[in-house]
């Protein structure tokens, strides 16, 4: 990570919360932040397309100290694209960034490495920042294929992309086999993940990507994974879902980054 990046914890709400609940919740984490600000973190929340207008609004106008972001979008910039959205809709809610291939995209909806490669460069085209998910399942780390896997993913999705969009991507390492199951993967096996990851992204030139890592963090287990897994940050599931334990990750990255880390 860059010397004067911080570290980014995303809250992906996936299909959560109804625009009351979506909104109650960003308030929450609003007044959270403003009895304790996280100086060193940075935070976005995901939530769902129909809470995105209603989120990013409290966010404005209370002024809270977060981003918001989208957890997909069309590679397309308009048309007939039933149930789509595009990047010019999301920026004119005040959408900062976009989860590009998270895994359950991939596995559910046919996303292909080819369709977030252009996903990505769709996105960055537009001016938004993109979180790149990659992962593998359990069957190829048990044949121990995860890192030739990983780097496929990377090259695929960023081996295109101009230089002057490098900085607009941050890449989220998640393993599938660790999404909320309740396993996580070790700090030793984040760790190596994470320093190949890095190594991947600086023979492509983008030397000062954030690499976060997400597969079932919880307020319990986000200060050891800083600690000793070498990350920049979280991409937060279900955790995020409660200001208490969402903040609790945040306040992690927050006082390992003030120089306790």
């Amino acid at each position: 990570m860059g010397a004067a990046a911080k570290p980014l914890v995303v809250g992906n709400w996936k299909m959560n919360l109804d625009f009351v609940e979506a909104v109650h919740l960003g308030q929450q984490i609003g007044v959270m932040l403003k009895n304790r600000p996280a100086e060193h973190a940075e935070i976005v929340v995901a939530p769902p397309f129909v809470d995105l207008r209603s989120v990013a609004s409290i966010v404005a106008s209370e002024r809270i100290a977060m981003s918001v972001g989208a957890q997909h979008v069309n590679m397309n910039e308009n048309g007939a694209h039933t149930g789509e959205v595009s990047t010019a809709m999301l920026k004119r809610l005040n959408v900062e960034w976009v989860l590009v291939g998270h895994s359950e995209r991939r596995a559910m909806y046919a996303m292909d490495d080819a369709a977030v490669a252009a996903t990505l460069q769709a996105v960055v085209r537009s001016g938004l920042k993109a979180v790149l998910c990659v992962g593998e399942n359990n069957d190829v780390r048990q044949g121990q294929g995860h890192e030739q896997f990983v780097q496929a993913q990377l090259e695929s999705a960023l081996a295109d992309l101009d230089p002057r969009h490098h900085e607009q991507v941050t890449v989220a390492y998640e393993p599938i086999w660790a999404i909320g199951t309740g396993v996580t993967a070790s700090s030793e096996q984040i760790h190596s993940m994470t320093a190949h990851i890095r190594s991947v992204l600086g023979r492509l030139g983008l030397t000062a990507s954030r690499v976060l890592y997400g597969g079932s963090v919880n307020a319990e287990n986000a200060r050891t994974i800083v600690l000793e897994g070498g990350v920049d940050g979280f991409l937060v599931g279900g955790a995020s879902l409660k200001a208490e334990s969402f903040m609790t990750i945040v306040q992690a990255c927050d006082d390992c980054y003030a120089g306790k880390r």
